[in-house]
C-alpha cells in the first residue's frame, strides 16, 4: 500500500485504501456533483502540468481566494505535487491586506472565485509586480477560467518532471504560508512545512473512531483559507471520509438534512446561534409541549460525564432524548457522531446540553502557528472534560510558563513544542524569535492551566488580559462567555484597560429582543430606536446585574452601551474565524466608549 509521508502521497494512499466515488462533493444547480479519487488525481495532475506550462517553478507562490469548493482543493493539491507554495487569501480581506499579502509573498498566480474578488485583485494588481496571471473558478469574461489551465496541462503532460520535483522535496520544505493578522496589526505569514501538516494530520486523526470512518461523510463550511479546516480536510481524506461542501452559511440547515453527515467542524459562535434558534423555537411552543421542551433543556444543562448525575437523572434523560432531543439530532441529519469545535472558547453549557442531547461536541485548541491542533477532547468519556480543550495530541508537548507571576497559582502562558510548530514567520525572523525560544518552545500568547494533570484549560488571551487604573487584572474572555449565556446578548466586548472600572459594548440578540419588545407592546422604527427605549435599557441592566454576580466586585461591568447592528467580518469587527478584533472595535466606537467613562 502507498505510504503517507508527504502531502503529495495523500491522494494515492487514499485511493488505494478507500477508492471513494465521492471524495469531494458540492451542489450545483440543485444537485450534488461528486469527484472520485480517480477524478481528483487526474484533475490535480493536469492542473499542475498547466501551472508548469505557465513557467512556475518549485518554491513559487500561488494564491487562492475563494469560498469552499472542490476547485480550492484541486489547486491546493496540484501545487503540493509540484513544490509550489499556496497562499490562501480570505475573500473578505481588505484591499490593503490583498496588496500586502500578494507583494509580501511575491505571488505569481492567483485563483479567484468570482467577480467581486477579481475586482479587489484588479484594484491592486498594478502595485503587485510579481503577479503575472489571474484565473477564476466561476466563468468570468475578463480572465481565463481554471479549466483553461487544466486543458493546458492535458496538452502538455509532464509526469517525469512531477516525479523529479517530488523526489527533491524534503519534510522541512515549505508547504504553505498562512497570513494571520489575529486581532491587530499587519498580517504575519505563518510558514508551515510538509512535516508540520503531515504529523498534525496523523495525530489529529486519532480523535476519530478507529477503523470506523471509511465511507462516512463530513459537511464542510468553515473556510479552507484557515489552516483548521484545511488540515481537517486532509484528515478526512486520510481517514476515507467523503467531504461535502455546504452551499452557504444560510443553507447549512438544509445541507445537514441532505448530506446526513457523521462529522463536521464548527466555531463556538455558530453553535451559539444554533442553540439560540432552538430556544427561540421552544419559546414559540405552548402548553404541555413548551413545559416538556424546557424540562428537557434544563435537564441537559445539568448534564455531567461519567454518569455523575445518577440513576434517576439517567432515566429522565432517556425520556428527554426520545421526546425532545431526537428532533435536535434529526435537524443535524440524524447521523452526527461528533462535532469538533475550535478557534475560540466554547461555553461549557453548550457542550453539556448538546452532549446530553446525544450530539457529542468535542472542543479542541490550536493556532495557525501549530498546524493547528495542539489538544482535543476525545470521544471516550475518560478523555473528555467540559470547560477544557482536552489533552495534547500525540507528538505535541504542552507546558505552562508561570514565570511572570501575574496569574493564579498553576496558571500562565501556554507553550507548545513538537513537529507541528511552524518554521517561523515569513521574512520576519525578528517576530519568530519573539515567540519561539532557544529550546524550541512556541509561546502561544494564551493563558491556561493543566487540570487533573492531563486536561488543558484556556483561561484567556495573554494579550487580552488588561489592568484597570486601580491595578486589578481583568480577563475579558471568560466574562464575555458568561454574559453570552443571556438569550438577549448576541455579542459582547468587555473593556476598561487603564480605566477606573470595566465596561462593555453589547450587541443584542435581535430575534429575542424583538419578540420581547412585541410582548411588551413596544413600537419602534429602527434598531437604534429600539435599544434607546427605557424599557430595553432596563432589560439589559437587569441582565448585566444578573451575570455580574458571577464575578468579583472589581471585575463587574459598571456601564454598558448597546450597539444597533451585529458585528461581522465584512464590518471589520470580527476575524474570519469570528473572533473579536478588539482594537478595531475600540477605535470604531471610541466616542461611545469615552462617553461611558465621562458620565
Amino acid at each position: 500500500m502507498a505510504e503517507f509521508n508527504y502531502l503529495f502521497d495523500l491522494l494515492p494512499y487514499a485511493r488505494e485504501k478507500y477508492n471513494l466515488p465521492d471524495q469531494l462533493a458540492y451542489k450545483r444547480e440543485g444537485r450534488w456533483i461528486t469527484y472520485s479519487h480517480d477524478d481528483f488525481i487526474r484533475i490535480t495532475d493536469h492542473l499542475g502540468f498547466g501551472l508548469l506550462a505557465e513557467g512556475l517553478q518549485p518554491g513559487d507562490k500561488v494564491a487562492i481566494s475563494s469560498m469552499n469548493r472542490p476547485e480550492w482543493n484541486f489547486v491546493d493539491m496540484a501545487c503540493v505535487k509540484l513544490g509550489l507554495i499556496v497562499v490562501p487569501l480570505y475573500p473578505t480581506a481588505s484591499l490593503k491586506d490583498y496588496e500586502f499579502i500578494l507583494n509580501d509573498a511575491e505571488v505569481k498566480v492567483i485563483f479567484v472565485e468570482n467577480e467581486d474578488i477579481l475586482a479587489k485583485v484588479q484594484q491592486v494588481k498594478e502595485r503587485c509586480p510579481q503577479l503575472k496571471k489571474i484565473y477564476s473558478f466561476n466563468q468570468i469574461s475578463q480572465v481565463p477560467h481554471w479549466e483553461d489551465c487544466l486543458r493546458k496541462g492535458e496538452q502538455n503532460p509532464q509526469p517525469e518532471r512531477q516525479k523529479e520535483i517530488q523526489a527533491q522535496i524534503k519534510p522541512d520544505d515549505l508547504f504553505t504560508i498562512i497570513y494571520t493578522s489575529g486581532t491587530t496589526g499587519v498580517p504575519k505569514g505563518v510558514m508551515l512545512t510538509h512535516k508540520n501538516i503531515v504529523t498534525n494530520v496523523r495525530s489529529a486523526s486519532k480523535i476519530f473512531p478507529e477503523g470506523k470512518t471509511a465511507g462516512t461523510r463530513a459537511l464542510s463550511f468553515l473556510p479552507l483559507c484557515h489552516v483548521f479546516e484545511r488540515m481537517v480536510t486532509f484528515a478526512y481524506m486520510y481517514l476515507g471520509i467523503a467531504i461535502y461542501y455546504a452551499e452557504s452559511m444560510d443553507k447549512i440547515g438544509d445541507n445537514l438534512k441532505e448530506v446526513k453527515p457523521h462529522y463536521f467542524t464548527t466555531v463556538p459562535r455558530l453553535l451559539e446561534k444554533v442553540y439560540d434558534k432552538i430556544v427561540a423555537k421552544g419559546n414559540e411552543l405552548t402548553g404541555i409541549k413548551k413545559k416538556l421542551f424546557f424540562w428537557a433543556l434544563n435537564l441537559g444543562l445539568r448534564y455531567e460525564l461519567h454518569n455523575a448525575n445518577g440513576f434517576w437523572y439517567a432515566l429522565q434523560l432517556a425520556l428527554a432524548r426520545k421526546l425532545i432531543f431526537s428532533k435536535w439530532r434529526e435537524a443535524l441529519g440524524g447521523n452526527v457522531q461528533f462535532i469538533f469545535s475550535g478557534a475560540a472558547a466554547l461555553q461549557p453549557r453548550l457542550a453539556r446540553v448538546f452532549t446530553a442531547a446525544g450530539i457529542t461536541v468535542l472542543e479542541g485548541y490550536g493556532l495557525s502557528e501549530t498546524s493547528p491542533v495542539v489538544s482535543a477532547n476525545r470521544i471516550e468519556e475518560e478523555n473528555r472534560m467540559f470547560g477544557t480543550v482536552g489533552i495534547p495530541i500525540d507528538d505535541v508537548e504542552v507546558k505552562i510558563d508561570t514565570s511572570d507571576g501575574e496569574y493564579r497559582p498553576g496558571e500562565g502562558e501556554i507553550c507548545v513544542k513538537g513537529p507541528n510548530v511552524m518554521a517561523g514567520y515569513y521574512k520576519r525572523p525578528d517576530l519568530t524569535t519573539e515567540v519561539i525560544d532557544k529550546d524550541g518552545w512556541f509561546h502561544t500568547g494564551d493563558v491556561g492551566m493543566i487540570i487533573n494533570g492531563r486536561f488543558l484549560k484556556i483561561t484567556d488571551r495573554k494579550k487580552e488580559v488588561f489592568k484597570t487604573s486601580g491595578g486589578k487584572f481583568i480577563a475579558p474572555q471568560p466574562m464575555e462567555n458568561k454574559f453570552k449565556e443571556s438569550i438577549y446578548i448576541e455579542q459582547i466586548m468587555v473593556l476598561g484597560e487603564n480605566r477606573k472600572f470595566p465596561s462593555a459594548l453589547i450587541v443584542p440578540s435581535w430575534d429575542a429582543l424583538k419578540k420581547w419588545a412585541e410582548s411588551k407592546g413596544i413600537s419602534y422604527s429602527s434598531n437604534k430606536e429600539l435599544i434607546d427605549h427605557p424599557a430595553v435599557r432596563a432589560l439589559y441592566q437587569n441582565e448585566v446585574e444578573k451575570y455580574n454576580q458571577e464575578f468579583g466586585s472589581w471585575e463587574q461591568i459598571k456601564k454598558f452601551e448597546l450597539i444597533p447592528h451585529e458585528w461581522s467580518v465584512d464590518g471589520g469587527e470580527l476575524t474570519p474565524t469570528l473572533k473579536l478584533r478588539r482594537k478595531p472595535i475600540q477605535e470604531k466606537y471610541a466616542d461611545l466608549i469615552e462617553r461611558m467613562y465621562a458620565e
